[in-house]
């Protein structure tokens, strides 16, 4: 019998982006730097491998945002326990409204996330790292 999705993707982010902070790139551009900002990149590491990185953003795999945001598991990053605002990112900026959501639904606080993600911060001039470019195969 095949499967009947009854809520799509587009459905989960619009409720996601109902419920946290959406930051114009412009002005995520602004928090860069900032000690009372974590700026933080959820995509795969193969993303960042390709497109590059934000300068001093905390890479957290989606896969284990609820694990490493949870005191209660060995997995805990002390990045999620300080006093901070937690600026989500993602390529896009789909996964980090969903993103965000969760760690604000798990506590975490305050959250927001990046319309348009890293694609959006790079075309608007954001400081981005470039990836390391591959070494020549011996």
């Amino acid at each position: 019998m095949p499967q009947n999705i009854t809520v799509s993707t587009k459905a989960l982010v619009e409720a996601a982006e109902r419920e946290v902070e959406t930051l114009a790139v412009e002005d995520a551009i602004k928090l860069h730097g900032r000690d009372d900002v974590v700026l933080v990149d959820i995509r795969d590491v193969r993303e960042l491998q390709r497109e590059g990185r934000i300068p001093g953003a905390f890479h957290c795999p989606r896969g284990m945002l609820e694990f490493w945001i949870d005191p209660g598991t060995h997995y805990h990053k002390a990045q999620f326990a300080q006093d901070k605002q937690f600026v989500f990112f993602c390529a896009g900026g789909l996964r980090s409204a969903l993103a965000a959501q969760t760690a604000q639904r798990m506590g975490l606080k305050p959250v927001a996330h990046i319309r348009g993600g890293f694609g959006a911060w790079k075309s608007a001039g954001g400081p981005v790292e470039l990836p390391e470019p591959p070494k020549p195969k011996a």
